[in-house]
């Protein structure tokens, strides 16, 4: 890999609702706006191709295959805008009522990676297990762009931070981060204290997108390996875009050597 890769990406807050064609235009105003700032990687928040609140049965009646019109639009926008777009999608399971919570991440000429959340939202009252089937731990999903490898995660994976240590074990240089983080009392002060750790504690970028208020915390972030926030968006709709390099990840690794000091490893259960 090249000393001098880096990328500049985007991280995209928006607030998907229960029209899908919607969804899908917003999301190509989006990236039109994030690419013309020179983004090569576009990140958008989880549900991004459908979302109600509180959920119910119409997940799963608004679910699609990973070759269906969201994935499709996702590839179509990649490719005019020669960029690689990470999106959330509400994929069809393996029975009719639940439905997978999964990441896509797309490129003009098809999917580079998927991933399935694997730590449903079973907390702070909700219970997103009722409508969601959990992805399968094992094999990180991670892709690459310009020489530097992304790996991806979703929201209350977070709060976990083996999942984040797994991806950086296969390689990762910036955690990818789709949530729709739910506002509540200290959400906000977890939401940003458990980014800027799982980038410390890693010494990797963390790239995180959110909803914004009122149902999410907003706060979408591209983050450094030392845990500062290189930009952000507040809780309001927007696009914060900023660089990913190389460089920076090998000389925080030079000062701090954690990860190859560490004495313990991930094994899933």
């Amino acid at each position: 890999m090249s000393e001098t890769a880096a990328v500049p990406v985007a991280v995209c807050q928006f607030a998907p609702t229960a029209s899908r064609s919607e969804n899908r235009e917003k999301i190509a105003e989006l990236t039109a706006e994030a690419a013309a700032r020179g983004a090569r990687l576009i990140v958008f928040p989880e549900y991004s191709s459908y979302f109600v609140d509180p959920m119910d049965e119409s997940l799963a009646a608004n679910a699609e295959d990973l070759d269906g019109d969201f994935v499709t639009t996702l590839s179509a926008l990649a490719a005019d805008h020669a960029v690689v777009i990470v999106a959330g999608l509400v994929e069809r399971a393996s029975d009719d009522r639940r439905v997978r919570n999964t990441l896509v991440a797309v490129r003009g000429d098809g999917i580079l990676a998927v991933y399935r959340k694997q730590h449903l939202y079973d907390a702070f009252g909700q219970t997103e297990s009722d409508w969601i089937e959990a992805g399968e731990v094992g094999e990180a999903s991670t892709f690459e762009l310009a020489g530097l490898r992304f790996g991806l995660m979703t929201c209350y994976d977070l709060r976990f931070p083996e999942v984040a240590r797994s991806l950086v074990d296969a390689g990762t240089d910036a955690l990818v981060v789709p949530a729709e983080w739910v506002r509540g009392p200290l959400k906000e002060h977890h939401w940003t204290t458990l980014l800027a750790a799982r980038a410390i504690e890693n010494t990797v970028y963390v790239v995180a997108a959110d909803h914004p208020t009122p149902i999410g915390v907003g706060h979408s972030q591209i983050i450094d390996p030392q845990g500062v926030v290189l930009a952000g968006v507040g809780t309001a709709p927007g696009i914060a875009v900023a660089v990913v390099e190389r460089s920076a990840i090998d000389r925080v690794r030079a000062v701090n050597p954690s990860l190859r000091v560490r004495r313990y490893a991930v094994v899933p259960r």
